[in-house]
């Protein structure tokens, strides 16, 4: 369980400074010498919090000729605010709401699980492709750290195209990786049809 993600992410942005850059960078992408002149501070000391952002991937750079400009990672942020949102509330209207939503996600997975439990395609469709990947997650055991190679392995048990999906996972929170080695992430941090 990756309980220890969302805890280094509040704890990274738990800093005045940290706060300060990422409002910075929320109006668009800038370089170290500019972030340290708007907030009045030395360059060494962004390069410290630019690099506590970075480890989290609440920032990313570019490089332009001879400049690094720094980006916000707005998705991350989003992603981790509704994470700890979910971890702290519960609401009964997502009883009722998961009801139909599982009545709905049987019916994709009939449409797009083969009778042996082939992946046909891969949705087109956001909502559809996330019901599908939940579905195949399922298999996967929570605190159970995976090599790259068996994941493939489990994942072609479904489908050929292993790499997609193992990216997929990524991307929708599903899973995390680290030195090639993944885990899956709670599960009120993964990605949700809206």
């Amino acid at each position: 369980m990756q309980l220890d993600r969302i805890v280094a992410f509040h704890k990274t942005m738990g800093d005045p400074t940290r706060i300060r850059i990422v409002a910075l960078l929320a109006k668009g992408p800038l370089h170290g010498q500019a972030i340290a002149g708007k907030l009045g501070l030395t360059p060494p000391t962004i390069t410290h919090h630019i690099k506590k952002l970075r480890d989290i991937n609440v920032i990313f750079e570019r490089r332009d000729k001879n400049t690094i400009y720094f980006h916000l990672n707005e998705s991350v942020i989003k992603q981790q605010a509704k994470s700890l949102g979910r971890l702290i509330t519960k609401k009964e209207e997502e009883g009722e709401a998961l009801d139909s939503h599982n009545i709905d996600k049987q019916k994709i997975i009939e449409n797009f699980m083969t009778k042996d439990g082939k992946l046909k395609n891969i949705p087109a469709q956001r909502k559809k492709k996330l019901m599908v990947f939940e579905y195949m997650v399922s298999g996967l055991k929570a605190g159970k750290k995976y090599p790259e190679k068996e994941l493939n392995e489990y994942i072609k048990k479904f489908h050929e195209d292993y790499a997609t999906i193992r990216r997929e996972f990524i991307i929708n929170h599903y899973m995390y990786r680290e030195n090639g080695i993944y885990e899956l992430n709670p599960v009120e941090m993964w990605a949700k049809p809206e």
